[in-house]
């Protein structure tokens, strides 16, 4: 995939999707830095925050269908043999409650330790170092 096509998904965003990625953003001034349709691992997440190896997906409806479920937990072993941790939230959950979905995302954080870039991935300015 190309860095078109990670830019066409970030205008396609759901309205769950980008006020969660509101919230996400605000995470900086506590440390936690957030890209969006950042690719990794040859796939492109919703979220992820490198410095603590979390990947934050929001699913819609279709991701209930078979063939979708299937890739998307192929993509979970593939984040998680490498050391990350996915957190997958129904669009539903981040529209009726986005205040129990961040105190997920948050405990999620702070119990993960600071992981070492990816290889060929350098941490972005400000990640990579441990802020607890």
């Amino acid at each position: 995939m190309s860095v078109e096509r990670a830019r066409a998904l970030r205008k396609t965003m759901s309205t769950q999707e980008v006020r969660l990625w509101v919230r996400l953003r605000a995470l900086r001034a506590e440390g936690f830095h957030f890209r969006r349709q950042r690719p990794i691992l040859g796939y492109y997440p919703d979220f992820v925050c490198l410095s603590r190896g979390l990947v934050v997906e929001v699913d819609g409806p279709h991701h209930q269908e078979l063939e979708q479920a299937a890739h998307d937990a192929r993509r979970d072993q593939v984040f998680s043999r490498s050391g990350f941790q996915t957190l997958r939230f129904a669009t539903r959950a981040v529209h009726e409650d986005i205040d129990a979905v961040m105190d997920v995302i948050c405990h999620a954080l702070s119990a993960a330790s600071p992981t070492r870039p990816l290889r060929g991935h350098p941490p972005h300015k400000g990640e990579g170092r441990d802020l607890s």
